[in-house]
């Protein structure tokens, strides 16, 4: 995948490569199922393009895999060097 997408963007793309490999579903049988272009899953794992999934389509792909969308994502945050200065929200009622 790209190296400019983020570390999550990358995280759920190999998850999704991952569940659907291990469905025996290819990317073209994929991509149709979720009334894409042939290309469409190919373009996303593809290591040289910038091409990611949005939330519409993590929902199509886990219909189209009989999967919730929840399996694509990760169980903690991923924190990236760049979001070290996110703090937590504090709550107004505290």
């Amino acid at each position: 995948m790209h190296e400019s997408l983020d570390e999550i963007e990358r995280y759920i793309i190999s998850r999704v490569r991952e569940i659907r490999e291990a469905k025996d579903v290819t990317q073209e049988e994929l991509s149709l199922a979720i009334g894409k272009n042939i290309g469409f899953i190919s373009q996303i794992e593809a290591p040289s393009k910038k091409a990611k999934y949005n939330t519409i389509h993590l929902n199509l792909i886990a219909i189209a895999l009989e999967c919730s969308p929840k399996d694509f994502w990760p169980e903690y945050p991923l924190i990236e060097e760049k979001h070290k200065n996110i703090k937590a929200a504090q709550s107004k009622n505290n």
